[in-house]
């Protein structure tokens, strides 16, 4: 079975156009050299189809400690590079996203333990729903008038959930993200799947494997180096070692609302 990652994070007032700098790797980000696809939709009118004129906007209206950018970080399997992986991509996206602003970029760095190819998505998306109304940049991120819809902002998608309606949508997201790319390894004649379940509902006995970042790779000796691979080979799952950013799947909003498990 291919393995399976599927984190949510967000981002506080000041951290969207910086962030999505990084993740289409644009200005000294490009020295990754690691950018696969990437592309945009939804944006307002007022943004010319230019997402950093957005998340330029998110940044200077969206209020003190609301949430600029939502981000879902996404393994992708590697059997479907090439060709199948805009289909995949496409699906992942329009399924997952709908209506709401958003940029994504898939990156395809080689993992500093064995050098393999990690391939995923970046799918950062905004909140903020269009409904039809045209809005200033400001007035789109103003709080929205339930009452007079045209006189407030765009109306936040998650605004108002409770914690148990977060977990259950978090849960859903994770299954349908799964289940669009074994639809995808099944339509190229695959017979490798993706489960979004944790280990204990698979019914598996080992623990899960720590995450290893890149600093703690540099310092393995080489024999650490070997006798890890030699066990990771004995059956355990395959670490997330290139992405520091990518280390974690909980992240808190500004207001302590815990997004991912």
């Amino acid at each position: 079975m291919a393995s399976f990652s599927f984190q949510i994070k967000s981002g506080g007032k000041g951290c969207a156009l910086s962030h999505s700098r990084y993740v289409a790797r644009q200005g000294y980000h490009a020295a990754r050299g690691d950018l696969v696809l990437s592309g945009h939709g939804n944006l307002p009118a007022w943004t010319g189809g230019n997402p950093e004129v957005f998340w330029r906007a998110a940044d200077e209206h969206e209020r003190a400690n609301g949430a600029t950018y939502r981000e879902l970080i996404i393994a992708l399997p590697n059997e479907l590079t090439g060709p199948p992986l805009l289909p995949l991509v496409s699906d992942l996206v329009h399924q997952l996203v709908g209506s709401r602003p958003y940029q994504y970029a898939v990156h395809s760095p080689r993992s500093s333990l064995e050098g393999e190819q990690n391939l995923h998505i970046h799918l950062m998306y905004s909140d903020r729903m269009s409904d039809g109304y045209e809005r200033s940049p400001e007035q789109t991120f103003a709080r929205f008038n339930a009452v007079y819809p045209w006189q407030g902002g765009c109306r936040k998608m998650s605004g108002g959930r409770t914690r148990m309606q977060v977990r259950d949508n978090l849960i859903a997201m994770r299954k349908l993200a799964a289940d669009i790319q074994n639809a995808h390894l099944a339509r190229q004649g695959y017979v490798v799947r993706v489960d979004h379940r944790s280990l204990r509902e698979q019914g598996a006995l080992r623990a899960p494997e720590r995450h290893l970042g890149p600093g703690r790779v540099r310092r393995m000796s080489g024999t650490e180096r070997a006798e890890y691979t030699a066990a990771r080979g004995s059956g355990w799952p395959k670490p997330r070692v290139d992405s520091p950013s990518e280390g974690h799947s909980r992240s808190r909003e500004p207001d302590g609302q815990v997004w991912g498990e």
